[in-house]
């Protein structure tokens, strides 16, 4: 059997089992929360319907870390030696070897069902998968020099910092420098510092709407320096 159809197998059978359980035990709550109800059989019930999926839940993680046949190969080795291990003896509680009686019919079943299915050995475990590389570790940005900034650049930088400065263009071809307050800088000065890469614009939005300008990191330690 390929690997991928034994693993949709087992998982679609392991969901009938778990679903199962989860009604089980959702009808008990149910019928804790009524007076005068009969709980034996809900119980009888709850305790058979874990020990059936118990076997399943375990097989489900022996899968991720082995892979499917190492997995099921693992999962029934285990069910055989737990069968042999607890031979007739019982326990002094009625509760204990309820629980018991019930988990070794759940190994039972769980071997009978998977009782032949071959797979196949060519699948990948599921823990051998190739490891990422290591990102490499973000040189450190080289030195600004900022003495190179003049007065005005410096004013131009602290208006795009504080002023809401944005390119806008109301007629094709006449581009405009805006501001949300405080003083608007010249066009030209706000250009050539966004040339210098030391500001930057915001190109998801159109000049028809306005173009949001704000200071790149160099523009930053410029302005600090």
């Amino acid at each position: 059997m390929d690997a991928s159809i034994a693993l949709n197998l087992i998982t679609s059978r392991a969901a009938h089992v778990f679903e199962e359980d989860e009604a089980a035990r959702t009808r008990l709550t149910k019928a804790l929360a009524i007076d005068g109800a009969q709980l034996d059989g809900l119980m009888d019930t709850v305790l058979n319907s874990a020990g059936r999926a118990k076997p399943w839940h375990q097989l489900m993680k022996r899968i991720e870390k082995h892979g499917v046949r190492e997995g099921l190969t693992k999962q029934r080795e285990e069910a055989m030696e737990c069968l042999l291990q607890w031979g007739f003896s019982m326990s002094t509680s009625m509760v204990s070897n309820a629980q018991r009686i019930a988990e070794q019919d759940g190994l039972r079943r769980f071997l009978s069902t998977t009782e032949g299915w071959e797979i196949d050995a060519d699948e990948t475990p599921a823990e051998e998968v190739t490891p990422e590389p290591a990102p490499e570790p973000t040189p450190e940005p080289a030195p600004v020099e900022t003495s190179t900034a003049t007065p005005a650049q410096k004013r131009t930088l602290a208006a795009i910092r504080d002023n809401g400065v944005k390119l806008q263009e109301f007629r094709v071809g006449r581009t405009n420098v805006e501001v949300e307050r405080g003083d608007r800088p010249r066009k030209d000065m706000v250009e050539w510092v966004i040339s210098q890469g030391w500001a930057t614009t915001d190109t998801s939005r159109s000049l028809f709407q306005g173009q949001p300008v704000a200071l790149t990191a160099v523009g930053e330690a410029i302005l600090a320096g």
